[in-house]
């Protein structure tokens, strides 16, 4: 499977709203069709749902952490509380439109039975994530000899909630190994801005920092 770069404008959004809005976030939000039934898997402080309602989007969210999901439900959001690796089984096939699951990948104990849930209850999936094939990461592990710390990812080893680091590269090759198909991908750079060459997948690989990537059940897209 080959990476094909998709440039998204940020429209749909105020303009004075998208500056203080995650870029990952944005792109997420241009991806998903007005009027769609969304889950937000790992929605955190329900900052993504709370963008997708602004567009008139009917968005759910479950979120592991307690705390979160005060916030979320202080904001109005339908959120409850649950974990990606145990509870999405629960739910039933085909139920949303899109799910989602955002910056949360690398920190669920089988993503790959998670991803292949997002693609059961949801007729499409939006999947983001860091990238760990990032040069500033391959740069701190080769020449300062720790494990790489970065402004997104700023735990140190013994305290962070990332348990399967993956690069780029492996995603894809998760994709391929799951018969799932990339109708969009995404990667952005430090500053958050689209990746806009179209450029090997290495490249990709080792300037993205990020991965934003729309997918769905390779048989839909016969």
């Amino acid at each position: 499977m080959s990476l094909q770069q998709q440039t998204l404008p940020f429209t749909g959004v105020e303009p004075h709203r998208t500056e203080n809005l995650r870029s990952d976030h944005l792109l997420v939000a241009e991806m998903v069709q007005s009027g769609s039934k969304v889950l937000d898997v790992g929605c955190g402080d329900g900052e993504l749902l709370q963008l997708l309602e602004s567009r008139g989007i009917d968005g759910r969210g479950i979120e592991l952490s307690r705390e979160g999901v005060n916030r979320c439900v202080a904001k109005g959001l339908a959120v409850v509380q649950g974990d990606a690796d145990t509870d999405l089984i629960n739910y039933p096939d085909d139920a949303f439109d899109y799910v989602i699951l955002s910056q949360t990948l690398q920190a669920t104990r089988q993503p790959k039975v998670v991803l292949e849930n997002l693609l059961r209850i949801g007729h499409r999936a939006i999947v983001s994530f860091p990238n760990f094939g990032f040069w500033r990461m391959r740069l701190q592990l080769l020449v300062g000899g720790h494990m790489p710390r970065t402004e997104n990812l700023p735990a140190t080893w013994y305290d962070t909630p990332n348990i399967h680091f993956c690069t780029i590269k492996d995603f894809v090759q998760l994709c391929e190994a799951i018969n799932v198909k990339m109708e969009r991908a995404v990667a952005l750079d430090l500053y958050g801005r689209p990746l806009r060459l179209n450029l090997p997948w290495w490249f990709w690989n080792m300037f993205g920092e990020q991965g934003v990537f729309l997918l769905t059940r390779a048989e839909q897209g016969k």
